[in-house]
């Protein structure tokens, strides 16, 4: 097995304001609390020690007892729940939506690096605990999003009408997916594990929180791996002075846009990730999420006939607290209020909207977490390296967009020289010459040598496409070869990460894939890491 490393902001993959991030600017100070290295877990653990109560914790570990009370699980993982009642254990958690069969590979990669980020600090600070958590996207209401997965180039696709919080979604229907999945597998012995793993989530539970807490456990028990269903009434009670906040202050709005103008100053390349509501809440029940709004005087459920008083609706929510549930904006301050965490993982998207809520979590007098890039990773095998070396791509080359990459590909193994870079050189040279003579003799005729400066450069920048097209068409065996590889890799034009499947890696190489990730990733070292399997 070998491993290569790529920084971030080479791939051409991330966004500048992760790559600023990355890179520690300044500018971004303001819109994070401690920075992810070692050192700074300690600050991130007395702020977190000061602010959560030991009823919290009981409260928490009852819950989650609670809903592993029917899972066959690890030690390990059992133990880790228990050492959540002391006041020195802490949690490392990620999030996810409950992608059918984990959806794209990166689902994995944030749970192993929040498993060896728990293991890396457990040897730096020896009088601590530290507990790997996945929180499950229960409430999540975007079936679109979850409802298939990526395998082999097709589509597995879960056609089921569906409405409210996803968790609850009952798993009919998802039989005939076993049977068409079962036949692109074969028959394997690493095929019939994954069959058997599908088969046992998704056909013996009836829902599918319960469906993918199974997978999730069955995948990383051995590391002790704690999975949270916070749609939980007893979690939601500990929540309930926030939301009641948001309900009458509506707090969030306030300083989420205030923040939301305070980045855009900072960099017109930084994009908002989300805009926040008035109230930042959803009001759950059977089949139903929708947004809580306050329209004249009233507090309404969108698209139904549910409104309250204020009186009634603060007396709704101490009777009934699961049926209040935080959108996208409000999660994360539920998470760190249920949660002795110091540090969530997140892809980059996830990242950049928690850049958008730390003084809200000041206005609320909540810790806000240390926030780390998940690890990346391309997973390669051995006859596709051997491939790339032969081919003599760079690791660098490799990354490039598909039609920088033929370009780059057809000028590496050209005979001739396609590159008109100097030749365009020499004839500014040439030009600035005549702007000399222009300016000493008639300045009007400045614009006659720049639009013929801007003539002759266009004209070089068109021999160079039409040299590099015939090229194209002459080395096209070799082109296509490159090209085979590099669609291999990346799979519709995407990271392979973000598109393929886990169970398409497993079939060859079966349960050492987890392994191997495990092995190597390393969660506080932002790189892009490629490994050969």
């Amino acid at each position: 097995m070998q491993k290569q490393s790529l920084p971030f902001k080479q791939t051409g993959y991330f966004s500048q304001l992760i790559c600023d991030y990355l890179d520690q600017k300044t500018e971004l100070n303001a819109f994070y609390n401690n920075y992810p290295n070692l050192s700074s877990f300690k600050k991130q653990i007395e702020e977190k020690q000061k602010g959560f109560s030991k009823n919290t914790r009981l409260v928490l570990v009852e819950s989650l007892k609670r809903q592993y009370a029917k899972l066959n699980t690890s030690d390990k993982t059992l133990n880790n729940i228990d050492l959540l009642k002391e006041d020195n254990t802490f949690t490392i958690t990620t999030g996810h939506q409950l992608n059918l069969f984990t959806g794209p590979l990166y689902f994995l990669y944030k749970i192993v690096a929040t498993i060896n980020l728990t293991e890396e600090l457990k040897k730096e600070y020896k009088e601590q605990h530290f507990v790997p958590v996945y929180w499950m996207a229960t409430e999540d209401h975007d079936f679109d999003e979850i409802n298939y997965f990526n395998f082999k180039g097709k589509k597995v696709v879960w056609n089921k009408a569906a409405s409210g919080a996803v968790g609850e979604l009952l798993t009919d229907g998802l039989d005939a997916v076993f049977n068409v999945f079962s036949t692109e597998l074969g028959s394997s012995k690493n095929a019939e594990a994954l069959k058997q793993l599908f088969k046992r989530a998704y056909l013996e539970h009836s829902n599918l929180a319960e469906a993918t807490h199974f997978l999730v456990n069955e995948l990383f028990k051995d590391y002790g791996l704690v999975i949270i269903d916070a749609n939980q009434s007893e979690l939601k009670r500990l929540f309930i002075p926030y939301i009641k906040e948001e309900l009458i202050k509506q707090t969030a709005f306030n300083e989420v846009n205030q923040t939301n103008e305070a980045l855009v100053q900072v960099s017109e390349a930084y994009k908002i990730q989300v805009n926040p509501r008035e109230i930042n809440l959803f009001y759950l029940n059977k089949n139903l999420r929708e947004r809580i709004v306050f329209q004249d005087e009233v507090y309404k459920v969108l698209n139904t006939d549910i409104t309250w008083s204020k009186r009634d609706i603060l007396k709704h929510l101490d009777e009934a607290p699961e049926r209040f549930s935080p959108n996208v904006i409000m999660r994360p301050l539920y998470q760190e209020v249920i949660l002795p965490n110091l540090c969530y993982i997140g892809g980059g998207g996830e990242l950049a909207y928690w850049f958008q809520l730390k003084d809200f979590f000041t206005a609320v007098n909540v810790s806000f977490p240390i926030l780390l890039l998940r690890n990346s990773v391309l997973l390669q095998s051995n006859n596709q390296q051997k491939k790339l070396e032969k081919l003599n791509i760079s690791t660098e080359h490799l990354f490039l967009k598909k039609h920088a990459f033929i370009n780059k590909r057809v000028r590496d193994i050209s005979n001739i020289d396609i590159d008109f870079s100097s030749q365009k050189e020499h004839l500014v040279n040439q030009f600035k010459d005549l702007y000399t003579l222009a300016e000493q003799t008639d300045k009007s005729f400045i614009g006659a040598v720049k639009a013929q400066e801007i003539k002759q450069i266009k004209g070089l920048e068109a021999l160079e496409k039409r040299l590099l097209q015939a090229q194209k068409r002459k080395l096209k065996d070799e082109v296509e070869r490159a090209t085979t590889i590099k669609n291999e890799l990346f799979p519709n034009e995407s990271l392979q990460e973000r598109y393929t499947n886990f169970s398409e890696i497993y079939l060859e190489y079966g349960d050492n894939l987890i392994k191997a990730l495990v092995s190597n990733l390393e969660p506080l070292k932002s790189e892009f890491l490629i490994i050969t399997l």
